[in-house]
């Protein structure tokens, strides 16, 4: 045969866009970039991952990712360390490093991104990934695409989208170890939520073209599969985006979870029907949702507990025979089994370590409770009323506690001996559900000579946790920790609340106060002027009826005393108006006794001795919105203005709301 030499070849300009065979390829290349900075930012966290490796060790680290809590039978007394034990300090800690000018500037670049802009819950760094990552998919969409003509590059691309949204949304992934703690779920959450906002907002571009051509050539909208199934994936995207409204999820956050589970397994049935080239890309959230529910079930712990209600707005839950499996900070998802409410999980923080790390909370050698500690022992969380299963818990354990009472009083009326009065906060035992640990802290806070921890409200369930382990360690034989001095924040709306935890924070303080190695200093600030013999006495504790101010803690901690000026660290309540997350009520301060101080109210702080600049100082910050802002936004000046001043500056916060 002869040759007749090469095809003729169709010029560029006059081919058919064959989107089945194009699209896809743009959808391979957005995998790789998101896959490729993701891999980069676990490269980037490895060495902190190791340090705490080697701090806790590797079977700690991987029981409380993969283990579970779990009761440790071996458990025996902690003993505190005499006056003497800061002999076995780290050698390393006489010797105060400089910063560097590189370590100065990429302090600078961290303090920088810590920014937090008002009315925003994103710092720079989060709002830089947000845009580059929708910057990404938009590239993706819109690049030598005819979407006019053709709209199934956006579908293609939302499609694309589905992996990085599960994957972020898993409360069990393997993003939990590789970050370390402190980047669980609840800080990858946001990735999750505006990764499906791309998504929904790449499918309505994909539909609204895809209809518009319709309509422009009087084809019909429905009938056929592939048309119906696209409109009904659609409609199931829009209940999901708008079921997830931050409003809507806060006043029904049970209608919310449950649209969202039933929600994303009709929009996979009806995707699968719309189009074969969908099932590529639904089978790895498949492997990553059943990798998670697998984990959970593996964390599942059914415990017997007693529900400790302090008064109508806090409720202390003990479990007793949880002791070891978690590691400082982190957090369970509890569901208590009452009243019909056992389907329903809530974070709650962990106040308490276990036994080799912790201060409270511990048994003898002999398996009896300590004196001190008000007999808490094993795992101790608190609940504070603020929504309606918090409030449904306490009425629960008020209720039961004068039932209980009640029968008790009329059965020792049929005994000689007088009867025994049972405390006001009667332990009511239940079962519960316990799933976790998750989260924790991001920075380790022995790597700082000086520590603030701010708390406001309940957020000091995650504060009380962090000062029971740093106190632990540095007042213990030393393995590196710095730690010389810190400061421990509350602020509150009364000195009634003082007491939720006063039964915990009061062994850490005697425990500080013993030894010479380490100085604690505790400051409550109340917001109202309400019940103030309410205070219990608990060693090196001020209380101040004012706001905290942030910035002007930090700045306590490394100006000298002679040039610390004589003014306390906060605000009055007469400044002006407080964001009421903090539960500041202005009136306090204008009532006639606002400057009528009681014995127990300090008009200002004491400081902690001065150990000079250059030693590093960590934050953690935990409560309501507007409090991790300050703290955020006041870690990001100093370290702008003095970070090389105070040897570097780390941040953790701990969010307190949906």
């Amino acid at each position: 045969m002869a040759n007749t030499g090469k095809p003729p070849e169709i010029p560029a300009e006059f081919q058919i866009y064959n989107s089945y065979v194009e699209d896809p390829k743009w959808q391979r290349k957005f995998s790789i970039v998101w896959a490729s900075f993701l891999g980069a930012a676990i490269f980037i966290a490895l060495p902190s991952l190791v340090r705490l490796i080697h701090r806790r060790g590797l079977v700690t680290v991987f029981r409380a990712w993969l283990g579970g809590v779990r009761e440790d039978r071996q458990t025996r007394r902690y003993t505190p360390v005499d006056d003497h034990s800061d002999v076995h300090q780290s050698k390393s800690e006489g010797h105060r490093a400089t910063l560097s000018s590189r370590s100065a500037f990429l302090n600078r670049i961290r303090s920088l991104m810590l920014l937090t802009p008002p009315g925003i819950e994103l710092n720079v760094v989060q709002l830089t990934l947000i845009i580059g990552y929708i910057v990404l998919v938009v590239v993706c969409i819109v690049t030598d695409a005819q979407l006019i003509e053709n709209s199934n590059r956006a579908g293609f691309i939302a499609i694309a989208q589905l992996p990085p949204v599960f994957l972020f949304a898993s409360k069990n992934s393997i993003l939990s170890l590789l970050f370390g703690p402190g980047y669980g779920y609840e800080k990858l959450n946001f990735l999750h939520k505006w990764s499906a906002r791309s998504l929904f907002l790449a499918a309505v571009l994909h539909g609204a073209l895809w209809i518009r051509n319709h309509l422009e050539w009087n084809l019909p909208i429905l009938g056929e599969q592939k048309e119906t199934t696209g409109v009904a994936a659609l409609g199931v995207l829009c209940v999901l985006v708008i079921s997830s409204l931050r409003p809507l999820r806060r006043r029904w956050y049970q209608f919310f979870f449950v649209i969202h589970v039933l929600g994303f397994v009709s929009f996979f049935v009806t995707l699968c029907y719309h189009t074969i080239y969908a099932s590529p890309w639904i089978f790895p959230p498949l492997a990553l949702y059943g990798f998670d529910i697998l984990l959970r079930l593996f964390r599942y712990r059914i415990k017997d507990a007693e529900l400790v209600p302090v008064g109508n707005q806090m409720t202390i839950i003990n479990i007793r025979d949880c002791t070891d499996g978690w590691l400082p900070g982190q957090h369970v998802r509890l569901r208590i089994f009452f009243s019909g409410r056992i389907f329903e999980s809530h974070p709650l923080t962990i106040m308490t370590n276990p036994s080799s790390v912790g201060v409270v909370g511990k048994k003898n050698s002999s398996g009896a409770e300590e004196e001190d500690g008000d007999k808490m022992e094993g795992m101790v969380l608190g609940a504070r009323v603020c929504g309606d299963w918090t409030r449904a818990v306490n009425e629960y354990a008020l209720k039961e506690g004068e039932r209980v009472r009640r029968i008790s009083s009329a059965n020792e009326k049929d005994v000689s001996h007088s009867p025994t009065p049972l405390s006001p906060a009667t332990p009511i035992p239940i079962q519960v559900m316990i799933d976790g640990p998750y989260g924790g802290c991001s920075i380790d806070l022995g790597d700082y000579e000086s520590v603030l921890l701010v708390a406001g409200g309940s957020g000091a369930t995650f504060t009380i946790s962090m000062l029971d382990d740093i106190v632990k360690r540095c007042a213990g034989v030393r393995k590196g920790e710095k730690t010389k001095r810190i400061e421990f924040v509350w602020c509150v709306k009364s000195f009634g609340s003082i007491n939720w935890f006063a039964a915990l924070l009061a062994p850490i303080a005697e425990l500080a106060a013993a030894s010479s190695g380490l100085e604690l200093h505790i400051t409550i600030f109340v917001t109202c002027l309400c019940d103030p013999e309410s205070v219990p006495d608990i060693p090196n504790m001020d209380v101040i009826l004012e706001r905290p101010d942030v910035y002007k803690l930090l700045e306590a901690l490394i100006t000298p005393p002679s040039s610390i000026p004589a003014t306390s660290a906060g605000h009055s309540a007469e400044d002006g108006e407080v964001d009421a997350d903090i539960d500041v009520e202005a009136r306090a301060s204008q009532s006639p006794h606002h400057h009528h101080y009681p014995p127990a109210i300090s008009k200002k702080p004491s400081t902690l001795r001065w150990v000079g600049p250059g030693g590093g100082i960590g934050i953690c910050a935990s409560g309501p919105e507007s409090l991790t802002r300050e703290a955020a936004n006041a870690v990001a000046r100093l370290g702008l203005r003095k970070g090389k001043q105070a040897g570097g500056v780390g941040l953790h916060t701990e969010l307190f709301a949906m």
